[in-house]
């Protein structure tokens, strides 16, 4: 049985939610919050499948409470219920970790179908949404990889592809050498390398330094 947390700042939605998923057999209700507090504490001191979230709750900053629960709890699997339309808030919702994003004019039926769906690993939208993200993922992967830094991420980039030291670079940027490492890391990880050396062959390779 899916154990399930309803975090709606109205008791009114989250007494309707309530009874709507007490009809479901395979699914249980295990606790209510009203706000951010109350979903963090209760997230932190149990076990739970699913928490139905409202993206607008009190104490929270936007889909920060999203971020969260995603760093306390990762394993538990989050269905986004918002007012807000999805081209709002929804391709940022599944970056941040979301499972699932509806419309609360969404239909009973819809919402036990997007938490059946969920709670059994797949992911619910709309099929407009998909193919926005679709689009997305498309357009990041038909990117060069340097071309997802920043301007300055490309400056150490381009020092780094020159050969150039940590002290170096930061003596040619005006920075820090903590600061250097801080760009170096980042650099690292967003072009998926380990090394320098993977950079200096990627920047010759690609012919970055003219």
């Amino acid at each position: 049985m899916a154990t399930i947390l309803i975090a709606d700042d109205h008791s009114i939605i989250r007494a309707g939610i309530k009874k709507i998923l007490e009809k479901e057999i395979d699914l249980q209700v295990i606790g209510e919050a009203g706000n951010a507090y109350d979903v963090l504490e209760f997230v932190n001191k149990n076990d739970l499948d699913l928490l139905l979230l409202d993206i607008n709750m009190p104490g929270a900053n936007g889909l920060g409470l999203l971020r969260e629960v995603r760093k306390l709890k990762p394993q538990i699997k989050i269905l986004v219920l918002s007012i807000y339309p999805e081209e709002s808030f929804a391709l940022s919702a599944f970056e941040l970790g979301a499972s699932g994003y509806l419309t609360k004019e969404s239909t009973p039926e819809l919402l036990i179908k997007a938490i059946q769906k969920i709670i059994n690993g797949g992911k619910y939208l709309s099929e407009e949404l998909g193919e926005k993200l679709a689009s997305r993922i498309n357009l990041q992967n038909s990117k060069s990889l340097h071309e997802r830094l920043s301007t300055r991420e490309t400056e150490v980039l381009l020092f780094i592809g020159e050969g150039k030291s940590t002290s170096e670079i930061a003596k040619k940027l005006g920075i820090s050498s903590n600061t250097v490492a801080t760009y170096r890391a980042r650099i690292l990880e967003k072009m998926n390398m380990s090394s320098n050396a993977a950079l200096i062959h990627y920047v010759i390779t690609n012919d970055l330094l003219k």
